[in-house]
């Protein structure tokens, strides 16, 4: 008889720890589904603040070298958008939790290094060239967020900002043909 009691005890113990442990592993895997949804939206911000400090930094250097006066009001407009764009996803961050970045990657302080090293007309094509090359990217990812964001605040972000970006990367992509197109020019008409 005790052997049966101690066999109907240990059975329930086994039951309950078991139990216990499936309920674990649901919740577990809940908290794992609701991170990889938010986890997207939080990486999306995060790139957006790294983006945006790039972009104000390279167009901050643009303005304090660039003597092309297209060059230096694209600058401007790029240091106003994108302070204005940062300003905005900050308070959006901060109720997800989510630490944006508060200084560039080493990929992009090189990027700044290399522009900083430049001068002359030179800079001001490698400029407008990363600025055609940044906001390609950069539309793609707003685009994409606000096609497949999970968080309302962040999707919301996104699409309203991507016209921006969309008008950036216009301008830029004009301003680079028709530099090239000077570029062109002042070769074929020296012979």
């Amino acid at each position: 008889m005790k052997k049966m009691i101690y066999f109907g005890v240990i059975l329930a113990l086994t039951m309950c720890v078991s139990n216990g442990f499936a309920q674990g592993t649901m919740n577990s895997d809940s908290k794992m589904q609701t991170s990889g949804k938010k986890n997207s939206d939080s990486k999306f911000m995060m790139m957006a603040a790294m983006s945006d400090m790039n972009e104000i930094g390279l167009s901050n250097t643009a303005l304090s070298k660039s003597s092309n006066e297209d060059v230096k009001k694209l600058a401007q407009m790029m240091v106003d958008d994108h302070t204005k764009a940062s300003e905005e996803l900050k308070p959006i961050a901060m109720s997800k939790n989510v630490m944006l970045p508060t200084e560039m990657d080493s990929k992009h302080k090189a990027a700044m290094e290399k522009m900083s090293a430049m001068s002359g007309s030179g800079f001001d094509r490698e400029y407008v060239k990363m600025m055609v090359k940044d906001h390609e990217k950069a539309v793609a990812m707003f685009q994409k967020e606000a096609n497949n964001g999970k968080d309302a605040e962040a999707k919301a972000f996104a699409a309203k900002t991507l016209p921006t970006l969309q008008g950036h990367l216009d301008m830029s992509r004009n301003m680079m043909t028709k530099m090239m197109g000077n570029k062109t020019d002042s070769k074929t008409s020296g012979m």
